[in-house]
């Protein structure tokens, strides 16, 4: 009787190992997908964070130009060309290349 003990394990065994293969077919393709989402969340995640630090910029940039009217009278001199009324603006034009 030896003999039907082994082979009655070993079959035991094959049947369990193949049972467990099946399972692990069966599931890999959604492992493989949680694995792909898992890596979308992280990337959204930065950007996320990326995004938060580029408000945070705008949110100090709008604070600055209501709580600064230097800040503001710079910009406008610098980007609009205004001046005061006692003032004259020079505008200096770059040199033209030849292409």
């Amino acid at each position: 009787m030896g003999i039907w003990q082994y082979l009655t394990k070993l079959a035991v065994g094959l049947v369990v190992l193949a049972v467990a293969l099946l399972i692990l077919m069966y599931y890999r393709p959604v492992i493989a997908e949680n694995e792909q989402m898992r890596r979308d969340i992280f990337n959204l995640q930065e950007q996320i964070k990326a995004q938060q630090a580029l408000a945070l910029d705008y949110s100090n940039q709008i604070m600055i130009l209501q709580n600064d009217p230097k800040t503001v009278e710079r910009l406008t001199r610098e980007k609009l060309g205004y001046a005061r009324p006692d003032e004259t603006v020079i505008h200096f034009e770059s040199a033209p290349t030849n292409h």
